[in-house]
């Protein structure tokens, strides 16, 4: 009998990803990736979308390598939901939100409000509010505006925060937080 192995993900792998229940990581290390590190050999993201119905529960790395049909289905669930148009979403993004929902210790799974977002559906939200960037990162494919039900604006910020991986928005009177992948900023209340 002949052994097929796959390059990125062994069947070992796999069967130890299906099995496994929660992923939690050790906040000790500094950012969004070393925070992850203590996660063990599988990252996962849960999510669930109030504007499509759609739910996410993806395992989306194992053993250090990310799963290309995981990240394509977060991006595809990550899509501009007014116009269905879809861009990658940014890997770090994915590793800054999974490492922030780690450290809440949680199991509810955020609920997205904005993952990417076409230049048409970000200008009319500028028109809409003064607090939409014109050179937002969602046009990128680098940002999520997300909420949980059991977790504070506050607690959600610092967590993020914890991650030193990106940019924070911190929108109380929205009930959500802003996460990206670019320089290490934060704003908000």
């Amino acid at each position: 009998m002949t052994e097929h192995k796959s390059r990125s993900v062994t069947r070992r792998a796999l069967l130890g990803a299906f099995a496994a229940t929660a992923v939690t990581a050790a906040p000790t290390y500094s950012n969004a990736f070393g925070l992850l590190r203590g996660a063990g050999d599988v990252r996962r993201l849960k999510m669930t979308s109030p504007r499509t119905g759609e739910q996410l529960n993806m395992i989306y790395w194992i053993e250090g390598d990310y799963i290309r049909d995981a990240i394509r289905e977060i991006t595809v669930f990550m899509r501009d939901w007014r116009t269905d148009e879809v861009k990658e979403i940014d890997t770090r993004t994915i590793d800054i939100l999974a490492a922030a929902h780690n450290l809440l210790e949680v199991d509810e799974p955020y609920m997205l409000l904005s993952g990417y977002r076409s230049p048409a559906t970000n200008k009319m939200l500028r028109r809409r509010s003064s607090g939409v960037a014109k050179n937002s990162r969602h046009l990128y494919g680098q940002a999520a505006d997300v909420r949980l039900n059991s977790r504070s604006v506050n607690q959600m910020y610092r967590a993020a925060m914890a991650c030193h991986g990106g940019g924070v928005g911190r929108y109380s009177g929205s009930n959500f937080v802003h996460m990206d992948c670019g320089p290490v900023r934060s704003w908000g209340r």
